[in-house]
């Protein structure tokens, strides 16, 4: 038998986003050199960024946080609005840590500093595309450290309780009736969790936790 079938292309496109000409082609070489991805486009704003993704598809954009006619993270907002599968990853050269928690809240997939290799930005890159809803970020731990070290954004013991009930699964109804309270008080401590978090949903909340060591000292099967 020799039928002959055009394989599938199953490279990871990419968009990318950057001001920058120089950076653009140095990222494009870099996915250029990894033949599990494909550079689709590139764009050097805001509104090119948004008309590229409309006529190319991608799986994932790469986005400088500044560009002139707004920041990465209104790319990233529109997209996880309109496209909510799409990876979005957060290139800058700013990587403080109000930068790293405005890119989680706006949802992105993963955040990566100017100075990291460009291989990082490839690994960011692929890792966007299959897990677009958790939040990749070498230095998130140390950030969320730093500000779970303010006593405003310390969990209190009845936090910590309901956290761990959200590890386990449960949800807010279960949580009421395991602590004895009513379920919108659940509510409140959870809607509270995740304003200290920096987190927008369970997942986001869960990982940061394990990452900056909340759930690590507990044993979730403990209640």
């Amino acid at each position: 038998m020799n039928q002959t079938t055009d394989a599938p292309d199953t490279r990871t496109r990419v968009l990318l986003v950057d001001d920058h000409e120089l950076i653009r082609h140095g990222l494009a070489t870099a996915f250029l050199l990894d033949p599990e991805t494909e550079v689709v486009a590139q764009a050097g704003s805001v509104d090119e960024a948004l008309d590229a993704f409309e006529q190319t598809s991608p799986q994932v954009v790469v986005t400088d946080l500044q560009l002139p006619d707004g920041t990465g993270l209104d790319i990233v907002r529109a997209l996880r609005r309109d496209a909510p599968s799409t990876g979005l990853v957060v290139l800058t050269m700013h990587s403080g840590d109000e930068q790293i928690f405005a890119a989680m809240e706006a949802g992105a997939s993963a955040f990566v500093g100017k100075d990291a290799p460009s291989v990082e930005v490839v690994k960011a890159a692929k890792h966007a595309a299959v897990a677009p809803r958790t939040f990749l970020c070498a230095g998130l731990s140390e950030a969320m450290i730093r500000r779970m070290s303010g006593e405003t954004n310390r969990l209190s013991d009845r936090e910590h309780e309901v956290l761990v009930l959200l590890a386990d699964g449960l949800g807010a109804s279960q949580i009421a009736t395991t602590l004895f309270m009513s379920e919108s008080t659940a509510k409140s401590h959870i809607t509270r969790i995740y304003q200290k978090l920096g987190a927008s949903n369970r997942a986001q909340a869960l990982v940061t936790a394990m990452r900056s060591g909340l759930l690590s000292s507990m044993d979730p099967g403990s209640h």
